[in-house]
Protein backbone atom coordinates (compact mmCIF):
# COMPACT_ATOMS: atom_id res chain seq x y z
CA UNK A 1 0.00 0.00 0.00
CA UNK A 2 2.88 2.57 1.12
CA UNK A 3 4.05 1.72 -2.66
CA UNK A 4 0.86 2.13 -4.39
CA UNK A 5 0.83 5.68 -2.80
CA UNK A 6 4.21 6.90 -3.36
CA UNK A 7 4.47 5.82 -7.08
CA UNK A 8 1.42 8.53 -8.01
CA UNK A 9 2.96 11.15 -6.31
CA UNK A 10 6.53 10.79 -7.74
CA UNK A 11 4.85 10.65 -11.43
CA UNK A 12 2.61 13.13 -10.45
CA UNK A 13 5.84 15.26 -9.26
CA UNK A 14 7.91 14.37 -12.35
CA UNK A 15 5.20 15.91 -14.60
CA UNK A 16 5.20 19.11 -12.70
CA UNK A 17 9.05 18.98 -12.93
CA UNK A 18 8.14 18.45 -17.01
CA UNK A 19 5.67 20.62 -17.03
CA UNK A 20 8.14 24.04 -15.60
CA UNK A 21 10.69 22.74 -18.01
CA UNK A 22 8.38 22.64 -21.07
CA UNK A 23 7.08 26.02 -20.13
CA UNK A 24 10.81 27.70 -19.49
CA UNK A 25 11.82 26.20 -22.74
CA UNK A 26 8.96 28.03 -24.99
CA UNK A 27 9.18 31.31 -22.82
CA UNK A 28 13.01 30.86 -24.10
CA UNK A 29 11.88 30.56 -27.35
CA UNK A 30 9.64 33.14 -27.15
CA UNK A 31 12.01 35.40 -26.29
CA UNK A 32 14.34 34.09 -29.04
CA UNK A 33 11.66 34.86 -31.10
CA UNK A 34 11.02 38.28 -30.65
CA UNK A 35 14.43 39.16 -30.20
CA UNK A 36 15.00 37.81 -33.64
CA UNK A 37 11.92 39.86 -34.96
CA UNK A 38 13.34 42.92 -33.01
CA UNK A 39 16.80 43.11 -35.15
CA UNK A 40 14.86 42.82 -38.07
CA UNK A 41 12.64 45.24 -37.22
CA UNK A 42 15.46 47.58 -36.35
CA UNK A 43 17.01 46.87 -39.66
CA UNK A 44 14.57 48.09 -41.56
CA UNK A 45 14.19 51.17 -38.88
CA UNK A 46 17.52 51.71 -39.52
CA UNK A 47 17.99 51.91 -43.17
CA UNK A 48 14.87 54.07 -43.98
CA UNK A 49 14.93 56.34 -40.62
CA UNK A 50 18.77 57.04 -39.71
CA UNK A 51 20.43 58.15 -42.88
CA UNK A 52 17.50 60.92 -43.77
CA UNK A 53 18.16 61.92 -39.80
CA UNK A 54 21.81 62.06 -40.21
CA UNK A 55 21.39 64.07 -43.12
CA UNK A 56 19.24 66.79 -42.08
CA UNK A 57 21.10 66.98 -38.63
CA UNK A 58 24.27 67.38 -40.43
CA UNK A 59 22.35 70.40 -42.46
CA UNK A 60 21.39 71.84 -38.87
CA UNK A 61 24.87 71.85 -37.99
CA UNK A 62 26.50 73.28 -41.22
CA UNK A 63 23.63 75.81 -41.07
CA UNK A 64 24.46 76.76 -37.30
CA UNK A 65 28.10 76.22 -37.75
CA UNK A 66 28.71 78.21 -40.92
CA UNK A 67 28.86 81.64 -39.26
CA UNK A 68 32.03 80.78 -37.16
CA UNK A 69 33.87 80.07 -40.71
CA UNK A 70 32.10 83.07 -42.22
CA UNK A 71 33.56 85.01 -39.32
CA UNK A 72 37.35 84.68 -40.81
CA UNK A 73 36.84 83.20 -44.19
CA UNK A 74 38.84 85.51 -46.54
CA UNK A 75 39.97 88.11 -43.77
CA UNK A 76 43.56 88.81 -45.50
CA UNK A 77 41.40 90.19 -48.24
CA UNK A 78 38.88 92.13 -45.68
CA UNK A 79 36.12 90.32 -47.62
CA UNK A 80 34.94 88.28 -44.19
CA UNK A 81 31.79 88.98 -42.76
CA UNK A 82 32.81 91.30 -39.76
CA UNK A 83 34.80 93.65 -42.16
CA UNK A 84 31.52 93.90 -44.68
CA UNK A 85 28.73 94.49 -42.07
CA UNK A 86 30.43 96.51 -39.70
CA UNK A 87 30.28 93.55 -37.24
CA UNK A 88 32.91 93.89 -34.06
CA UNK A 89 33.96 91.12 -32.05
CA UNK A 90 31.66 91.42 -29.17
CA UNK A 91 28.66 92.04 -32.03
CA UNK A 92 29.38 88.77 -33.61
CA UNK A 93 29.07 86.92 -29.48
CA UNK A 94 26.12 89.01 -29.08
CA UNK A 95 24.78 87.67 -32.54
CA UNK A 96 25.63 83.66 -31.36
CA UNK A 97 24.11 84.84 -28.40
CA UNK A 98 20.44 85.92 -29.10
CA UNK A 99 20.77 82.53 -31.59
CA UNK A 100 21.47 80.13 -27.94
CA UNK A 101 18.57 82.73 -26.34
CA UNK A 102 15.96 81.42 -29.62
CA UNK A 103 17.26 78.20 -28.98
CA UNK A 104 16.56 77.87 -25.59
CA UNK A 105 13.25 79.66 -25.38
CA UNK A 106 11.77 77.63 -28.86
CA UNK A 107 12.82 74.19 -27.58
CA UNK A 108 9.50 73.43 -25.28
CA UNK A 109 7.16 74.57 -27.52
CA UNK A 110 8.34 73.30 -30.53
CA UNK A 111 8.07 69.78 -29.11
CA UNK A 112 4.84 70.40 -27.55
CA UNK A 113 3.77 71.15 -30.99
CA UNK A 114 5.12 68.04 -32.56
CA UNK A 115 4.03 65.57 -29.68
CA UNK A 116 0.11 66.92 -29.73
CA UNK A 117 -0.86 68.81 -32.96
CA UNK A 118 1.84 68.05 -36.34
CA UNK A 119 3.02 64.93 -37.01
CA UNK A 120 7.07 64.48 -36.77
CA UNK A 121 7.74 64.40 -40.37
CA UNK A 122 5.10 67.86 -41.34
CA UNK A 123 6.91 69.59 -38.34
CA UNK A 124 10.94 68.79 -38.68
CA UNK A 125 10.21 69.62 -42.67
CA UNK A 126 9.00 72.94 -41.83
CA UNK A 127 11.68 73.83 -39.83
CA UNK A 128 14.38 72.37 -42.07
CA UNK A 129 12.81 74.83 -44.68
CA UNK A 130 12.27 77.91 -42.93
CA UNK A 131 15.86 77.93 -41.86
CA UNK A 132 16.91 76.81 -45.06
CA UNK A 133 15.42 79.80 -46.55
CA UNK A 134 16.62 82.02 -44.03
CA UNK A 135 20.73 81.01 -44.50
CA UNK A 136 20.13 81.72 -47.96
CA UNK A 137 19.09 85.14 -47.01
CA UNK A 138 22.54 85.63 -45.09
CA UNK A 139 23.88 86.10 -48.68
CA UNK A 140 22.26 89.49 -48.98
CA UNK A 141 23.27 91.05 -45.79
CA UNK A 142 24.85 94.27 -45.49
CA UNK A 143 24.77 95.63 -42.39
CA UNK A 144 25.05 94.45 -38.53
CA UNK A 145 21.42 94.65 -37.48
CA UNK A 146 20.23 92.21 -40.61
CA UNK A 147 22.65 89.48 -39.59
CA UNK A 148 21.32 89.71 -35.64
CA UNK A 149 17.92 89.62 -37.04
CA UNK A 150 18.38 86.51 -39.28
CA UNK A 151 20.44 84.63 -36.81
CA UNK A 152 17.65 85.02 -34.22
CA UNK A 153 15.10 83.87 -36.67
CA UNK A 154 17.17 81.05 -37.24
CA UNK A 155 17.94 79.79 -33.93
CA UNK A 156 13.72 79.76 -33.59
CA UNK A 157 13.56 77.74 -36.37
CA UNK A 158 16.52 75.43 -35.27
CA UNK A 159 14.79 75.35 -31.66
CA UNK A 160 12.87 72.37 -31.98
CA UNK A 161 15.07 70.32 -34.65
CA UNK A 162 17.49 67.94 -32.49
CA UNK A 163 14.57 67.07 -29.49
CA UNK A 164 12.28 66.45 -32.39
CA UNK A 165 15.16 64.08 -33.55
CA UNK A 166 15.10 62.39 -30.35
CA UNK A 167 11.65 62.39 -29.67
CA UNK A 168 11.25 60.24 -32.85
CA UNK A 169 13.85 57.93 -31.88
CA UNK A 170 11.84 57.41 -28.59
CA UNK A 171 8.86 56.52 -30.52
CA UNK A 172 10.41 53.93 -32.57
CA UNK A 173 13.48 52.25 -30.25
CA UNK A 174 13.66 50.55 -27.01
CA UNK A 175 15.51 52.45 -23.89
CA UNK A 176 18.83 50.00 -24.68
CA UNK A 177 18.82 50.90 -28.56
CA UNK A 178 18.63 54.71 -28.42
CA UNK A 179 22.39 55.81 -27.74
CA UNK A 180 23.88 54.55 -30.59
CA UNK A 181 21.01 55.44 -32.74
CA UNK A 182 21.33 59.11 -31.75
CA UNK A 183 25.01 59.10 -31.68
CA UNK A 184 25.05 58.09 -34.92
CA UNK A 185 22.75 61.31 -35.86
CA UNK A 186 24.67 63.51 -33.27
CA UNK A 187 27.93 62.22 -34.95
CA UNK A 188 27.21 63.88 -38.25
CA UNK A 189 27.64 67.08 -36.33
CA UNK A 190 31.08 65.98 -36.20
CA UNK A 191 31.21 65.33 -39.89
CA UNK A 192 29.09 68.60 -40.69
CA UNK A 193 32.17 70.57 -38.65
CA UNK A 194 34.23 68.83 -41.07
CA UNK A 195 33.00 69.46 -44.14
CA UNK A 196 32.01 72.66 -43.32
CA UNK A 197 35.76 73.63 -42.77
CA UNK A 198 36.35 71.92 -45.87
CA UNK A 199 33.36 73.49 -47.95
CA UNK A 200 34.77 76.71 -46.78
CA UNK A 201 38.22 76.10 -47.82
CA UNK A 202 37.04 75.57 -51.46
CA UNK A 203 34.04 78.59 -51.22
CA UNK A 204 37.49 80.92 -50.17
CA UNK A 205 39.22 80.08 -53.40
CA UNK A 206 35.88 81.60 -54.79
CA UNK A 207 35.88 84.89 -53.09
CA UNK A 208 34.43 87.58 -55.56
CA UNK A 209 33.10 85.47 -58.17
CA UNK A 210 29.94 87.25 -59.98
CA UNK A 211 30.86 89.75 -57.38
CA UNK A 212 30.28 87.98 -54.32
CA UNK A 213 32.33 87.59 -51.47
CA UNK A 214 33.40 84.23 -50.40
CA UNK A 215 31.20 83.82 -47.10
CA UNK A 216 28.18 85.00 -49.24
CA UNK A 217 28.68 81.54 -51.65
CA UNK A 218 29.00 80.06 -48.57
CA UNK A 219 25.48 80.59 -47.09
CA UNK A 220 23.82 80.41 -50.73
CA UNK A 221 25.20 76.85 -51.52
CA UNK A 222 24.13 75.56 -47.83
CA UNK A 223 20.98 77.21 -47.77
CA UNK A 224 19.96 75.75 -51.04
CA UNK A 225 21.09 72.06 -50.37
CA UNK A 226 18.92 72.46 -46.83
CA UNK A 227 15.73 73.68 -48.44
CA UNK A 228 15.62 70.81 -50.98
CA UNK A 229 16.35 68.63 -48.32
CA UNK A 230 12.89 68.65 -47.30
CA UNK A 231 11.43 66.25 -49.63
CA UNK A 232 13.01 63.36 -48.30
CA UNK A 233 11.90 64.60 -44.90
CA UNK A 234 8.43 64.63 -45.25
CA UNK A 235 8.17 61.44 -47.42
CA UNK A 236 10.21 58.94 -46.70
CA UNK A 237 10.10 59.97 -42.77
CA UNK A 238 8.24 57.40 -40.68
CA UNK A 239 5.92 58.89 -38.15
CA UNK A 240 4.71 56.35 -35.69
CA UNK A 241 4.30 52.62 -35.44
CA UNK A 242 0.90 52.22 -35.96
CA UNK A 243 0.66 54.26 -38.76
CA UNK A 244 3.58 52.90 -40.74
CA UNK A 245 2.77 52.20 -44.59
CA UNK A 246 6.16 49.71 -44.74
CA UNK A 247 4.69 47.97 -41.94
CA UNK A 248 2.26 44.78 -42.21
CA UNK A 249 -0.50 45.01 -39.50
CA UNK A 250 1.53 42.25 -36.95
CA UNK A 251 4.67 44.39 -37.62
CA UNK A 252 2.85 47.24 -36.49
CA UNK A 253 1.80 45.72 -33.30
CA UNK A 254 5.24 44.03 -32.44
CA UNK A 255 6.46 47.54 -32.79
CA UNK A 256 4.34 49.42 -30.73
CA UNK A 257 4.10 46.20 -27.34
CA UNK A 258 7.97 46.44 -27.78
CA UNK A 259 8.21 49.88 -25.74
CA UNK A 260 6.12 49.44 -23.04
CA UNK A 261 8.46 47.70 -20.40
CA UNK A 262 11.26 51.06 -20.45
CA UNK A 263 9.33 53.59 -21.57
CA UNK A 264 9.25 55.13 -25.29
CA UNK A 265 6.79 54.62 -27.81
CA UNK A 266 3.73 57.58 -29.20
CA UNK A 267 1.34 58.42 -26.04
CA UNK A 268 -1.08 62.12 -26.42
CA UNK A 269 -2.35 61.60 -23.37
CA UNK A 270 -1.02 65.28 -21.40
CA UNK A 271 1.06 64.46 -18.12
CA UNK A 272 -0.44 65.22 -14.59
CA UNK A 273 1.34 68.73 -12.83
CA UNK A 274 3.08 66.22 -10.19
CA UNK A 275 4.85 64.64 -13.31
CA UNK A 276 5.65 67.81 -15.29
CA UNK A 277 6.78 69.11 -11.87
CA UNK A 278 9.42 66.46 -10.89
CA UNK A 279 10.73 66.75 -14.96
CA UNK A 280 11.46 69.96 -14.07
CA UNK A 281 12.46 70.53 -10.43
CA UNK A 282 13.93 67.27 -9.33
CA UNK A 283 17.63 67.63 -8.03
CA UNK A 284 18.62 64.65 -10.36
CA UNK A 285 16.82 66.23 -13.04
CA UNK A 286 18.09 69.04 -12.24
CA UNK A 287 22.08 67.27 -12.54
CA UNK A 288 21.07 66.13 -15.66
CA UNK A 289 20.33 69.79 -16.95
CA UNK A 290 23.55 71.43 -15.68
CA UNK A 291 26.04 68.51 -16.54
CA UNK A 292 24.21 69.49 -20.23
CA UNK A 293 24.92 73.17 -19.92
CA UNK A 294 28.40 72.31 -19.04
CA UNK A 295 28.82 69.61 -21.92
CA UNK A 296 27.56 71.83 -24.65
CA UNK A 297 29.94 74.67 -23.04
CA UNK A 298 32.47 72.74 -25.03
CA UNK A 299 30.39 72.10 -27.74
CA UNK A 300 29.41 75.58 -28.42
CA UNK A 301 33.71 76.24 -28.74
CA UNK A 302 33.99 73.90 -31.39
CA UNK A 303 31.01 74.72 -33.13
CA UNK A 304 31.61 78.47 -33.65
CA UNK A 305 35.32 79.01 -32.77
CA UNK A 306 36.97 75.75 -34.02
CA UNK A 307 38.29 78.42 -37.25
CA UNK A 308 39.38 81.06 -34.58
CA UNK A 309 40.85 78.44 -32.47
CA UNK A 310 42.86 77.26 -35.59
CA UNK A 311 43.53 80.97 -36.63
CA UNK A 312 45.09 81.47 -33.37
CA UNK A 313 47.37 78.65 -33.83
CA UNK A 314 49.20 80.37 -36.24
CA UNK A 315 47.72 79.55 -39.96
CA UNK A 316 46.19 82.08 -42.19
CA UNK A 317 42.29 81.99 -42.50
CA UNK A 318 41.85 79.33 -45.61
CA UNK A 319 44.29 76.97 -43.93
CA UNK A 320 42.50 76.95 -40.41
CA UNK A 321 39.12 76.20 -42.66
CA UNK A 322 40.71 73.06 -43.84
CA UNK A 323 41.88 71.98 -40.26
CA UNK A 324 39.96 72.14 -38.39
CA UNK A 325 38.32 68.75 -40.18
CA UNK A 326 40.42 66.50 -38.22
CA UNK A 327 39.33 67.55 -34.72
CA UNK A 328 35.99 66.84 -36.32
CA UNK A 329 36.15 63.29 -37.43
CA UNK A 330 38.10 62.32 -34.26
CA UNK A 331 34.84 63.10 -32.62
CA UNK A 332 32.68 61.48 -35.08
CA UNK A 333 34.61 58.18 -34.23
CA UNK A 334 35.11 58.39 -30.69
CA UNK A 335 30.91 59.44 -30.52
CA UNK A 336 30.43 56.39 -32.21
CA UNK A 337 32.18 53.61 -30.37
CA UNK A 338 31.40 55.23 -27.08
CA UNK A 339 27.81 55.25 -27.74
CA UNK A 340 28.16 51.61 -28.99
CA UNK A 341 29.53 50.84 -25.86
CA UNK A 342 27.51 52.43 -23.48
CA UNK A 343 24.13 51.06 -25.12
CA UNK A 344 26.10 47.14 -25.09
CA UNK A 345 27.39 47.07 -21.37
CA UNK A 346 23.74 49.43 -20.58
CA UNK A 347 25.56 51.67 -18.83
CA UNK A 348 25.79 55.35 -19.37
CA UNK A 349 27.24 57.58 -16.06
CA UNK A 350 31.13 55.45 -16.39
CA UNK A 351 30.99 56.59 -20.33
CA UNK A 352 30.87 59.65 -19.50
CA UNK A 353 32.46 60.39 -16.66
CA UNK A 354 36.00 58.71 -18.71
CA UNK A 355 35.11 60.89 -21.88
CA UNK A 356 34.71 63.70 -19.83
CA UNK A 357 38.09 63.44 -18.02
CA UNK A 358 39.76 62.92 -21.28
CA UNK A 359 38.50 65.64 -23.05
CA UNK A 360 39.33 68.16 -19.63
CA UNK A 361 42.75 67.14 -19.87
CA UNK A 362 43.04 68.02 -23.72
CA UNK A 363 41.63 71.55 -22.58
CA UNK A 364 43.65 72.10 -19.71
CA UNK A 365 47.17 70.88 -21.23
CA UNK A 366 46.14 73.40 -24.34
CA UNK A 367 45.76 76.12 -21.89
CA UNK A 368 48.87 75.18 -20.08
CA UNK A 369 51.41 74.91 -23.13
CA UNK A 370 53.41 77.74 -24.32
CA UNK A 371 51.70 79.75 -27.07
CA UNK A 372 54.34 78.89 -29.54
CA UNK A 373 54.02 74.95 -28.72
CA UNK A 374 51.33 75.12 -32.22
CA UNK A 375 51.60 71.21 -32.98
CA UNK A 376 51.36 70.45 -29.44
CA UNK A 377 48.22 72.57 -28.92
CA UNK A 378 46.82 70.94 -32.50
CA UNK A 379 47.33 67.77 -31.11
CA UNK A 380 45.16 68.94 -27.42
CA UNK A 381 42.38 70.03 -29.59
CA UNK A 382 41.95 66.57 -31.28
CA UNK A 383 41.85 64.96 -27.36
CA UNK A 384 39.66 67.57 -26.59
CA UNK A 385 37.13 67.05 -29.43
CA UNK A 386 37.06 63.49 -28.04
CA UNK A 387 35.04 64.81 -24.85
CA UNK A 388 33.21 67.52 -26.34
CA UNK A 389 30.93 65.66 -28.60
CA UNK A 390 30.72 61.96 -27.87
CA UNK A 391 29.23 62.65 -24.21
CA UNK A 392 26.78 64.15 -25.96
CA UNK A 393 23.98 61.12 -26.87
CA UNK A 394 24.58 59.35 -23.80
CA UNK A 395 23.69 62.36 -21.73
CA UNK A 396 20.66 62.81 -23.75
CA UNK A 397 19.55 59.03 -23.91
CA UNK A 398 19.77 58.54 -20.12
CA UNK A 399 17.48 61.34 -19.92
CA UNK A 400 15.29 59.87 -21.95
CA UNK A 401 15.89 56.28 -19.89
CA UNK A 402 15.51 58.50 -16.07
CA UNK A 403 12.61 60.74 -16.69
CA UNK A 404 9.84 61.17 -13.61
CA UNK A 405 7.30 60.13 -15.85
CA UNK A 406 6.71 57.94 -19.45
CA UNK A 407 4.52 61.01 -20.23
CA UNK A 408 7.11 63.72 -19.72
CA UNK A 409 9.70 62.25 -21.93
CA UNK A 410 9.55 64.97 -24.72
CA UNK A 411 9.39 67.44 -21.97
CA UNK A 412 12.45 65.68 -20.20
CA UNK A 413 14.29 65.95 -23.97
CA UNK A 414 13.40 69.41 -24.53
CA UNK A 415 14.10 71.27 -20.91
CA UNK A 416 17.45 68.91 -21.48
CA UNK A 417 18.69 69.99 -25.05
CA UNK A 418 17.37 73.81 -24.22
CA UNK A 419 20.02 74.14 -21.49
CA UNK A 420 22.15 73.72 -25.17
CA UNK A 421 21.71 77.30 -25.57
CA UNK A 422 22.61 78.16 -22.38
CA UNK A 423 26.34 76.51 -22.46
CA UNK A 424 26.02 78.36 -26.34
CA UNK A 425 25.79 81.05 -24.42
CA UNK A 426 28.64 80.92 -22.07
CA UNK A 427 30.75 79.40 -24.84
CA UNK A 428 30.40 82.51 -27.00
CA UNK A 429 32.22 84.77 -24.29
CA UNK A 430 34.99 82.79 -23.54
CA UNK A 431 37.19 83.44 -26.38
CA UNK A 432 38.25 86.32 -26.35
CA UNK A 433 39.65 87.99 -29.33
CA UNK A 434 42.89 89.94 -27.00
CA UNK A 435 43.43 87.11 -25.97
CA UNK A 436 44.57 85.46 -29.35
CA UNK A 437 48.38 86.40 -28.60
CA UNK A 438 48.14 84.52 -25.53
CA UNK A 439 46.69 81.05 -26.78
CA UNK A 440 42.86 82.11 -25.17
CA UNK A 441 43.55 80.74 -21.85
CA UNK A 442 39.96 81.85 -20.64
CA UNK A 443 38.58 79.68 -23.07
CA UNK A 444 40.77 76.57 -22.50
CA UNK A 445 40.34 76.45 -19.12
CA UNK A 446 36.96 76.92 -18.78
CA UNK A 447 36.30 74.07 -21.37
CA UNK A 448 38.41 71.81 -19.10
CA UNK A 449 36.30 73.02 -16.07
CA UNK A 450 33.29 72.34 -17.60
CA UNK A 451 34.35 68.69 -18.48
CA UNK A 452 35.64 68.06 -15.28
CA UNK A 453 32.54 69.29 -13.56
CA UNK A 454 30.49 66.44 -16.08
CA UNK A 455 32.52 63.35 -15.19
CA UNK A 456 31.83 64.34 -11.98
CA UNK A 457 27.83 64.95 -11.84
CA UNK A 458 27.92 61.93 -14.08
CA UNK A 459 29.50 59.55 -11.60
CA UNK A 460 27.33 60.92 -8.61
CA UNK A 461 23.85 60.09 -10.92
CA UNK A 462 25.54 56.83 -11.51
CA UNK A 463 25.84 56.01 -8.02
CA UNK A 464 21.78 57.72 -6.94
CA UNK A 465 20.34 55.77 -9.60
CA UNK A 466 22.37 52.58 -8.24
CA UNK A 467 21.12 53.56 -4.72
CA UNK A 468 17.32 54.17 -5.97
CA UNK A 469 17.11 50.24 -7.79
CA UNK A 470 18.83 48.95 -4.53
CA UNK A 471 15.66 50.60 -2.83
CA UNK A 472 12.88 50.35 -5.37
CA UNK A 473 12.40 53.50 -6.47
CA UNK A 474 8.85 54.07 -8.10
CA UNK A 475 8.55 56.64 -10.49
CA UNK A 476 5.84 60.21 -10.29
CA UNK A 477 3.03 57.93 -11.24
CA UNK A 478 3.45 55.72 -8.44
CA UNK A 479 4.78 52.82 -11.34
CA UNK A 480 8.04 50.27 -10.86
CA UNK A 481 11.02 51.32 -12.50
CA UNK A 482 14.63 49.94 -13.18
CA UNK A 483 16.25 53.11 -13.64
CA UNK A 484 19.62 53.44 -16.07
CA UNK A 485 22.94 54.27 -14.42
Amino acid sequence: MTMEKIEPQEHLEGHIGEGKTVASLEDAGQEALNEQRNKRLNRRLDIRLLPVLALVYLLNFLDRGNIGNARVLNKETGDDMLSKTGMTSNGYALTVTLFSVAYTVFEVPSNWIMKHYVRPSVWLAILLGCWGVLTIGFAGVKNYGTVLALRLLIGMFEAGFFPGIVYLITIWYRHNERAVRIAFVIAFCNLAGAFGGAIAYGIGHANGRSGLEGFRWLFIIEGLITVVSVIPVLFVIPDYPARAKFLSAEEKQFAVDRLKERGGGYDRTHATRKEILETLFTPRMIAHYCAYIANVVTQGSFTFFTPTIVTGLGYESIQAQLLTVPPWVVGFVVALLLSYSADYFDSRGSHITVISVIGGIGWLTAGLLPTTAYAKRYGCLCMAAAGAFPAAPSMTNWVTCNSPSMLTIPLAIAVHNSCAGLGQIIAQWIWKQDEAILGYPTGNFVCAACNFFVAILALCLRLWYGRMNSKGAKDARGESRIWSY
